[in-house]
């Protein structure tokens, strides 16, 4: 992400992730096709969310910004309407009230955070319940992850998502056969659940795209 607002990708293109329009792989940046006024990005697997429009917030709301997607698509993960991947940016479907003030991506998952309130909103493959709305049906345009209220940050894993509520308590869901929910069991959980570790003083969070584990700051 420049200065400027564009956005410039290189590297592994077989499903359009580079977002030039094109399925060639690339050794030198080439910026991505039809994107302007970008001022947060996030990268999944094989798939990019941008934010489009000034970040929002409680004491900054807005409804001038989009949430753009492009590259894989088999589970949603775009969140327009379809299990078709792009070549270049596309819209991802819904009303963010009050704005979106930050995304996210796990491997084939996306999140953002929207409303004055900070509310969070999934989208994608839900294997193991990441997308936290206490199914694992996948979804193809974003949903309310229920009872999730005050995010902070929010970080997407291989198959589960991590959040920091203003509370500065980490919650967690889906995938969790290594222990990366943190809710002393290895248990899938499609809801939230809240970590059982001394977490005191938390202001980040982590979660790798291509891993099982989580980390705290």
């Amino acid at each position: 992400l420049r200065e400027d607002g564009t956005v410039w990708a290189w590297g592994y293109n077989i499903n359009g992730q580079l977002g030039d329009g094109t399925s060639a792989s690339r050794n030198v940046p080439s910026p991505v096709v039809n994107l302007t006024g970008v001022t947060r990005i996030a990268a999944g697997c094989n798939h990019n969310l941008a934010l489009v429009g000034p970040p929002s917030g409680p004491s900054k709301p807005t409804s001038g910004n989009a949430v753009k997607a492009w590259g894989y698509n088999a589970t949603g993960q775009l969140g327009d309407n379809s299990t078709i991947s792009r070549y270049t940016p596309v819209d991802t479907q819904g009303i963010w009230l009050g704005g979106v003030s930050q995304i996210a991506a796990g491997c084939n998952h996306s999140l953002a955070v929207t409303d004055s309130d900070n509310k969070l909103k999934a989208w994608g493959q839900n294997t193991s319940g990441q997308i936290g709305d206490g199914t694992t049906d996948y979804r193809i345009t974003p949903v309310p992850v229920p009872g999730v209220t005050g995010v902070q940050l929010v970080a997407g894993g291989r198959e589960h998502t991590v959040a920091l509520l203003g509370n500065n308590t980490v919650q967690s869901w889906g995938n969790n056969g290594s222990g990366q929910l943190a809710n002393g069991t290895t248990t899938d959980s499609s809801t939230p659940v809240t970590s059982l570790t001394a977490l005191t003083g938390v202001d980040k969070i982590a979660a790798p795209v291509g891993g099982d584990f989580s980390l705290a700051n």
